[in-house]
């Protein structure tokens, strides 16, 4: 899985939004705010990643456990595939 192309991550002070970008723009006319480990993983499915490698990379960045780190990587990669940012 990884981020559909036509969107952007940008940073303003702590907070993190995604935007569409180009073409895509015209078709999702949202902002998206997320929180850091959001933006993480966010940017961490700029390139193609399992979802054991999100995990893994979550248990690498964040002192949590296994369960928690996959809580949150079920609860964010839900919420970017509702929103359309996601490819499978």
């Amino acid at each position: 899985m990884k981020i559909k192309d036509g969107f952007m991550l940008r940073q303003f002070g702590d907070d993190y939004i995604v935007v569409a970008v180009g073409d895509d723009s015209e078709n999702f006319n949202k902002l998206i705010t997320i929180n850091s480990v959001g933006a993480f993983i966010y940017k961490f499915l700029q390139s193609d990643k399992s979802y054991d490698d999100v995990v893994s990379a979550m248990l690498e960045q964040y002192d949590v456990s296994e369960d928690i780190a996959r809580r949150d990587a079920d609860v964010f990669i839900t919420n970017l595939k509702k929103a359309g940012l996601l490819d499978v």
